[in-house]
């Protein structure tokens, strides 16, 4: 449950949203998507309740690239044009070059009218989610939420698909959801939660200074503290208790 979090995410910024096990993280999505409706508070984007918006219209300006891609049979071609019907053949290269998924695609017995098993059976896990994120390219909306979008591959597919998450995000209003902390290390903010509370917001160098919870968060994961190595509309979140 969450109590008392708000939170902006300003058009053509990334906010990552970071905490231990059961801090509310994907609450957060939840709302945001309106598969549940705020107890209280709202949920605003570019300073409309998303509870006045039709669902349909909501979720269209929401792309979504998820630890668990949803990959159905059929043709890596249908897979992406889920997201853009309408899409041309060059506009679904374009996005897959974005998503370093090409040269996966040129590789495949008939390219892009491959034929998936279901869930994608025939893909890694990593390239799942590369044809996740060109699926999120080709959709083109103003808000682009990863939710946990590496957390399912192993750290040297992660650098790769980082690198094509680094592509997409750029100068996109984006709200990353991220157990893996050295995915957001470079967010223009952070925002920690911790029993569905806010309990520390700033940037990456800010918060490990601190040595709060984000900090032992980090060290958690790598034994030691570590050394640092097209906008849409801005995102409010906001409950009360």
């Amino acid at each position: 449950m969450l109590r008392d979090v708000t939170f902006e995410v300003p058009a053509g910024s990334t906010v990552a949203v970071v905490g231990p096990s059961g801090a509310g993280k994907t609450t957060l999505v939840a709302l945001l998507l309106r598969f549940v409706d705020p107890q209280a508070g709202t949920v605003r984007i570019g300073g409309r309740d998303v509870a006045d918006l039709p669902v349909e219209q909501l979720r269209s300006m929401i792309a979504l690239v998820a630890q668990d891609t949803y990959l159905f049979g059929g043709t890596v071609r249908d897979n992406l044009l889920l997201a853009r019907p309408d899409a041309t053949a060059a506009q679904i290269e374009s996005a897959a070059r974005v998503a370093g998924l090409h040269e996966t695609v040129l590789a495949l017995p008939d390219g892009d009218g491959t034929v998936l098993g279901e869930r994608g059976t025939g893909l890694s896990g990593g390239q799942r989610q590369r044809l996740a994120i060109a699926r999120a390219v080709l959709a083109d909306a103003p808000i682009l939420v990863l939710d946990e979008a590496t957390a399912s591959v192993d750290a040297a597919t992660e650098a790769g698909i980082q690198a094509a998450l680094d592509r997409v995000t750029a100068g996109r209003t984006t709200l990353v959801i991220a157990h893996r902390l050295s995915t957001v290390r470079h967010a223009d903010r952070i925002v920690v939660l911790d029993g569905g509370r806010v309990v520390e917001t700033g940037d990456h160098d800010t918060l490990l200074a601190a040595g709060g919870t984000y900090a032992r968060l980090v060290a958690a994961q790598t034994d030691s503290a570590p050394s640092d190595d097209a906008a849409g509309p801005g995102l409010t979140m906001e409950t009360t208790r």
